[in-house]
């Protein structure tokens, strides 16, 4: 399983905005994508317009050859892309240890 790992900055006052954009962007197009697994959108508490969308994929493969340079990745942009102050920063990230609950 990869994590990627999706620094976000929205435009001040349009955080219900977005956070539905990213509902509906991951509901409707990314979760179709072969490989994918799971989401979460986190908000920062201290910068109200910055959040963390973490997706996890079977492999790196599924996103970046499977998903990224596809329609439905041009698709996925179209929603959530007026939202953006700036270029999300996006990496990607191997589970090396995980606490046991």
């Amino acid at each position: 399983m990869i994590l990627e790992l999706a620094d976000l900055l929205t435009y001040p006052g349009q955080q219900a905005e977005f956070e539905q954009a990213v509902r509906r962007g991951v509901e409707t197009v990314i979760a179709k994508a072969r490989g994918f697994r799971h989401y979460s959108l986190r908000r920062s508490v201290e910068s109200p317009e910055r959040y963390i969308l973490q997706i996890e994929w079977d492999s790196l493969e599924d996103h970046t050859l499977g998903f990224r340079g596809t329609l439905a990745a041009v698709e996925w942009r179209s929603i959530v892309d007026p939202y953006f102050a700036c270029a999300p920063q996006v990496e990607h990230f191997d589970l090396v240890a995980t606490s046991s609950d």
